[in-house]
């Protein structure tokens, strides 16, 4: 079965210091100011906060899963991928190492880390 924003949503809602926002009709999750998920306006397509200086392996590794930033968004600790590529157990782990990188280690046990 295919991931869909309400799959995604029902990770990230719990999440502390975690809220939903649309900007430009489009659904993002933000810790204060910091936008760390984000979705294109079809919601078909997921961006999240993930290493620089990882991306462009993970991108290499599953081309078909994990695709590059817009060419602007390249200066962030951002990567996107094809929600229907990905199960619910590799959206779940994506979603919360993609907060785990914006909230203080403090909060991790929260999530179930």
């Amino acid at each position: 079965m295919a991931v869909t924003i309400e799959d995604v949503r029902a990770v990230a809602d719990g999440l502390p210091r975690s809220h939903e926002v649309v900007v430009r009709d489009r659904v993002k999750f933000r810790v204060g100011s910091i936008v760390w998920l984000a979705f294109n306006q079809e919601e078909t397509e997921m961006g999240f906060a993930f290493p620089k200086e990882e991306r462009e392996a993970l991108v290499a590794s599953e081309p078909d899963v994990f695709f590059m930033p817009r060419p602007s968004d390249l200066r962030f600790n951002w990567v996107e991928c094809h929600l229907a590529a990905l199960d619910h157990d590799r959206m779940r782990e994506l979603v919360l190492d993609a907060w785990c990188m914006v909230v203080p280690k403090k909060l991790w046990p929260m999530a179930g880390r």
